[in-house]
C-alpha cells in the first residue's frame, strides 16, 4: 500500500478549509483516510496551517510520499519549531 500525506478539502464553496492527512495513494481526495496530522486554513493570514511533526515524520520515514503543498507546510513548521 503505497502512503501519501496530502489535503482533505473540507469548509464551504469559496472557504475551504483543509485537513492534512496520511492515506491510501488510491483513495479519493476527500475519502476515508488512516491518520490526520493537521490543518490548513488558506483564507487565514499569518500562520494558517497545525500539524503534528512527529506523525509526519514517522509517516515520511515509512515511505510515505508527501504532495507540494504539504511538503511547504512540513518545511515551514521544521523552520518554525528551530526557531
Amino acid at each position: 500500500m503505497a502512503v501519501a500525506l496530502r489535503l482533505n478539502r473540507k469548509g464551504t464553496k469559496d472557504r475551504p478549509y483543509y485537513k492534512i492527512v496520511a492515506v491510501d495513494s488510491r483513495k479519493r481526495r476527500d475519502g476515508r483516510f488512516i491518520e490526520q496530522l493537521g490543518t490548513y486554513d488558506p483564507m487565514k493570514e499569518g500562520e494558517n496551517y497545525t500539524l503534528d511533526l512527529e506523525k509526519a515524520d514517522k509517516w515520511l520515514g515509512n515511505g510515505a510520499q508527501a504532495s507540494e503543498t504539504v511538503a511547504s507546510i512540513i518545511r515551514k513548521a521544521r523552520s518554525a519549531s528551530k526557531a
